[in-house]
């Protein structure tokens, strides 16, 4: 399994992110593509951080491609699995370990993501808010992890903050859309309808968690979910809207976060 992330700018983040890479993934398969970073900082400090960790490597795009060309190079490096980190993440303790078995024990997955402080419709405790960390990350995640037995439900679109893409995703459907979607946003939604649609499951990998900093990675371009960007979804998959509505209105993993905040309490 790759480990791949996308950055532009953004370096206090990407400093934080790569420290919880080496605290949790140091010996891990994980290339960062610069994608033309403005910022002088980022690519020497990429260099440094590959140059003494013999699994990392950095690629660089000659011009900037946007977040989903992007990805999609990072995707195509291998026809593995691959998981798509933003560089506004905390990883945190067996999270890399916790996406493995769910790649290996779930049936017919497209797509897995990890619970989050700020991850739309897998955010922990309050689904749909920026939640508050926990005051120890770590300690919590190892709570979660042996306390709370996985359930992997399924949802309705993976949400890109952490993404797991599989090996039979890519060979199902391919890649992001890069001709709609552009610099990003949309494009996670429109691959999990394709995944879906294909009969592969996108789920919740309810016992990891990866923190989300959030509309820190490719903020320099001024880039945000907007009306243009659900329009250009919804073009393509009118349902999109009323499948999104209901599950919502649903709440389909309150009882599973109810049941998560009674083993391990509230933080």
């Amino acid at each position: 399994m790759q480990v791949v992330i996308p950055v532009f700018n953004a370096f206090e983040s990407l400093s934080d992110c790569v420290a919880s890479l080496v605290k949790h993934s140091g010996e891990e398969n994980v290339v960062f593509i610069n994608d033309a970073s403005t910022d002088a900082r980022v690519l020497p400090f990429i260099e440094s951080m590959c140059e003494y960790r013999q699994n990392w490597q950095f690629l660089n795009n000659s011009k900037n491609l946007g977040f989903v060309k992007t990805a999609n190079r990072g995707l195509k490096l291998t026809s593995g699995h691959t998981v798509l980190l933003n560089s506004d993440t905390l990883v945190t303790t067996g999270w890399l370990a916790g996406l493995k078995y769910a790649s290996e024990n779930c049936e017919q997955l497209g797509t897995a993501t990890p619970w989050s402080n700020n991850a739309e419709i897998c955010s922990f405790p309050c689904t749909l808010q920026n939640n508050l960390l926990p005051k120890d990350i770590d300690e919590f995640t190892s709570r979660l992890q042996s306390i709370h037995q996985a359930t992997y439900p399924e949802i309705p679109t993976a949400v890109g903050f952490c993404m797991l893409v599989t090996a039979q995703a890519k060979k199902a459907i391919g890649y992001f859309d890069e001709t709609v979607f552009g610099h990003g946003y949309g494009e996670e939604n429109d691959y999990s309808l394709r995944v879906k649609y294909a009969g592969l499951k996108n789920i919740l990998c309810d016992n990891v968690y990866v923190a989300h900093i959030g509309n820190q990675s490719f903020k320099d371009l001024a880039l945000k979910p907007s009306s243009e960007t659900m329009n250009r979804l919804l073009a393509k998959h009118p349902e999109y809207a009323q499948l999104i509505a209901e599950f919502i209105e649903k709440d389909a993993l309150a009882s599973l976060r109810e049941s998560i905040i009674d083993k391990i309490g509230r933080f």
